[in-house]
């Protein structure tokens, strides 16, 4: 639970703030970890700002052009649901601002990367950081991050290879990138190329993707040794061709990351931008601020690492999943959390979902995509009001009464699998039904799974006996049938 102080609002429980346990120690507090300093030679934040601003200038002129000509309310949006510009409206932003529709398509895209605009389902609209690109230099370089993080959308992917091949590409150029950090200057591509086949045979080796063929020729061109009692599967060597097949996608990669100005890339060498090298180094910080934690949960899986946020308060939770999240693809990441958020824990779900607010505009397909799911909805809902800007206290308003009712049940299937009972007594004020006897009579016809232990653990821990009975006659009636 995120506190043991009582509550007076409805739904607080359930509400924007993370369902997590107090902690152990309350009056224990650990000594604050002094901010550390960019490597020597990083330019001061407003400097990075001013970079930033130039790298998204023709983004940041398509956006504002788009929210002074489309106005609020219209409808700028093309019909495939993913809120492109429709080709009349491009063409109409290449004439105003004397571009080509092409460039106008191209920097429309970059401004969703990077949050100028945000999309809705089929609509778009102006982002915050549009509104404060002026004036938040802080704002800025979210904006820029947000985009780095998104380079691998900014170019098509190699029509000729594999889509397996290409996601192994993605999920090991970050190891690529902080080896391009720690150099601090020009790597040969050579090089690069080398790391990044090693990253890639040790991702496929974790899979146990061995090649297996009864055809030995095919076998002995692969290159590939199967694994024996003396060279086991870790052991197993890539194809002679790995690197052959993997520079076309290195290729893509660098030219992908050259477009968003994370680095420049030419003459058979790459090196980082002051931009690349500064985010680089933030997402290097912060997987060694959750690596020194107490819950070291950043090489964990999603689930592990909710159940090690579980015990950390709200502040030091999302600075794990910050860090959680900087480890792995968006991609991945968002699939795991929603994986671990339809399991039976509902401690988790609750906290799946604060970790997906940390992850913000690039998990709202996959959040549209789970808000038909009954156990998910209520979450997704919610969720999605406060993506869309309805305010945190009043997004429960877009709960049907039997909605919140399951998740009034769901949250306090939570409070009695990790919670104390005094907790559990205190949830019963922030239900919908004015009073004891409506709750029980929809909690009884909402259907969820742990309505009979949730009933049962209510009325263990209520002091009132007449109304524990009457929650204990409620139960044995959801477990009859009755």
């Amino acid at each position: 639970m995120t506190s043991r102080i009582p509550r007076d609002s409805r739904l607080r429980l359930v509400g924007p703030r993370p369902l997590a346990a107090a902690p152990r120690a309350v009056n224990q507090r650990r000594p604050r970890r002094a901010a550390p300093r960019p490597p020597e030679g990083t330019p001061a934040p407003a400097e990075l700002a001013r970079m930033a601003r130039s790298c998204l200038a023709g983004a940041a002129r398509v956006a504002h052009w788009a929210d002074a000509a489309l106005g609020p309310g219209r409808d700028g949006a093309a019909e495939d649901g993913m809120a492109t510009l429709p080709d009349a409206t491009a063409a109409r932003a290449a004439d105003d601002l004397n571009l080509t529709a092409a460039q106008v398509g191209a920097d429309w895209d970059t401004a969703r990367l990077a949050g100028l605009v945000e999309v809705h389902g089929a609509s778009a609209r102006p982002g915050w950081r549009l509104r404060a690109w002026d004036r938040d230099d802080s704002a800025v370089l979210r904006g820029w991050v947000a985009l780095f993080d998104a380079w691998s959308l900014t170019r098509p992917e190699p029509a000729e290879h594999e889509h397996a091949a290409v996601a192994d590409v993605v999920s090991a150029m970050p190891q690529v990138l902080s080896f391009l950090q720690l150099s601090a200057g020009p790597v040969p591509v050579e090089q690069l190329l080398d790391l990044l086949q090693q990253r890639v045979t040790e991702l496929r080796t974790e899979r146990c993707e061995v090649p297996y063929t009864s055809d030995p020729v095919a076998l002995a061109t692969s290159g590939a040794v199967l694994p024996t009692a003396d060279a086991p599967v870790a052991a197993v060597a890539p194809a002679p061709a790995e690197n052959v097949l993997l520079a076309p996608l290195l290729d893509w990669a660098l030219n992908a990351l050259a477009s968003v100005g994370a680095l420049t890339y030419g003459d058979g060498q790459a090196t980082l931008t002051p931009l690349g090298s500064w985010a680089v180094w933030v997402k290097l910080e912060q997987i060694c601020v959750a690596a020194q934690s107490p819950a070291g949960n950043i090489e964990q899986a999603a689930e592990d690492m909710l159940r090690g946020c579980a015990q950390l308060r709200p502040n030091a939770a999302r600075a794990e999943y910050r860090a959680w999240l900087a480890a792995r693809p968006v991609g991945s990441a968002v699939t795991e959390l929603i994986g671990a958020a339809r399991g039976d824990d509902a401690l988790l779900r609750g906290l799946a979902f604060e970790a997906l607010r940390v992850v913000g505009a690039p998990a709202e397909p996959d959040v549209r995509g789970v808000a038909e799911e009954p156990t998910l909805r209520p979450y997704a809902l919610l969720w999605l009001a406060e993506h869309d800007g309805t305010d945190p206290e009043d997004a429960h308003e877009v709960l049907t009464r039997e909605e919140a009712t399951w998740l009034w049940v769901d949250t306090a299937a939570a409070v009695a699998d990790h919670g104390e009972a005094p907790m559990l007594v205190r949830h019963l004020e922030s239900a919908v039904q004015p009073t004891v006897p409506q709750l029980l009579g929809e909690v009884r016809a909402v259907g969820h799974p742990r309505t009979v232990q949730v009933l049962v653990a209510l009325a263990a821990a209520h002091p009132d006996p007449a109304l524990a009975k009457a929650v204990r006659r409620a139960a044995f009636q959801v477990h009859t049938g009755g």
